[in-house]
């Protein structure tokens, strides 16, 4: 595959931006097989944005020849104080349920390295996060905490000051060349890029992906960064987000409540997830009566906002597509997790219902 198809790859929805696409060209003329990273804090239910999306520019990753890696990263949840600060049943969930919502998305252990974070944490690698703290400024720290989906404001523990020189360091350790995450992990990124050249490592591609919009939606016009990042798909609002292991009555159900205002395509979630999971792949096919305009395929995002802004196509019209859409593409997870229930039934256990 040439150079200017995988970059084709990386570049592919739903990733919004790469730092910096020269360097992504570089870093494939002189490796085949770049390794890529992208972690997670292990907080409950795996939801659409998380695994789903993940799963898609993964994929994207492989057929481009990286050596993806999937970070669990349990001491990170810890600090942030998830799943009640139990660093058992943190690591449980992250090498049971969490794992395993990836393998079902098709992601096997034979093509992705599944790494959890505390067993990679020697003396090696607390001297680096030592050495990051040492070239990062205490405001430079505070102001990346909010990738712990804090404001710099809120009241947190002293270990939030390490969270993002851990971070950091969890890249430089595992030698990663593409840095991987959503929008909101952007801060730790370019301090990672920053700090590189201070520790004698190298500087990684970061690569940030679209944050899906709550099925609640981006409510006001003009948003600013903060409002988006708030009104993502959020666990601890069961309502907001599909989680990918749901059955096909909950998926459609919050489909049907979804905010999908006529006429409105801007921070409306049915389109988003339209344009960001399906039609990356192939069209939104619309199936309605003849009188409601009959059948219409849309293979680009353009056709589908101009066909809604103008009214062409209906709100009802457009929810049912992409809940036929997702209940398709998570079936692999539902299939799966009905062959394994011990995963779910672990998080039921544990009292775990988000």
């Amino acid at each position: 595959m040439d150079i200017e198809k995988k970059i084709e790859l990386v570049m592919k929805t739903p990733t919004q931006e790469i730092v910096t696409k020269e360097d992504l060209k570089t870093l494939f003329e002189n490796h085949t097989h770049p390794k890529h990273y992208i972690g997670f804090e292990i907080s409950g239910f795996a939801h659409i944005g998380t695994g789903l999306a993940t799963s898609l520019k993964v994929k994207d990753l492989l057929e481009a020849g990286c050596k993806p890696t999937i970070f669990l990263a349990d001491y990170h949840t810890w600090i942030n104080g998830k799943l009640g600060g139990d660093l058992e049943k943190i690591r449980q969930v992250a090498e049971g349920y969490f794992k395993h919502c990836f393998i079902a998305l098709g992601l096997p252990e034979d093509k992705v390295d599944y790494i959890l974070a505390s067993n990679l944490y020697d003396s090696d690698y607390w001297k680096t996060v030592l050495d990051i703290s040492r070239n990062t400024t205490l405001n430079r720290m505070l102001r990346c905490i909010t990738i712990m989906g804090r404001k710099e404001t809120d009241t947190t523990s002293s270990a939030s000051i390490l969270y993002p020189a851990m971070q950091a360091a969890d890249i430089f350790m595992l030698k990663v060349q593409i840095a991987h995450s959503g929008m909101d992990q952007r801060k730790v990124h370019m301090l990672a890029r920053e700090v590189a050249p201070k520790l004698g490592a190298e500087k990684p591609v970061a690569l940030h992906g679209r944050l899906l919009p709550s099925l609640r939606g981006v409510e006001r016009m003009n948003a600013t960064e903060e409002q988006v990042i708030d009104a993502k798909m959020s666990k601890s609002k069961p309502d907001s987000a599909i989680f990918v292991h749901e059955p096909e009555s909950e998926i459609l159900r919050k489909v049907k409540k979804a905010y999908c205002p006529e006429k409105v395509a801007e921070g409306n979630p049915m389109i988003e997830y339209a344009e960001n999971l399906v039609l990356r792949d192939h069209p939104l096919k619309i199936e309605r009566p003849e009188k409601f305009g009959g059948n219409v395929e849309f293979t680009t995002s353009a056709e589908l906002r101009d066909a809604y802004t103008s009214g062409a196509l209906h709100p009802m019209d457009l929810k049912n597509a992409v809940g036929k859409e997702l209940v398709e593409m998570l079936k692999p997870v539902r299939d799966y997790f009905g062959k394994h229930p011990k995963y779910l039934k672990e998080l039921e256990d544990m009292k775990i219902t988000r």
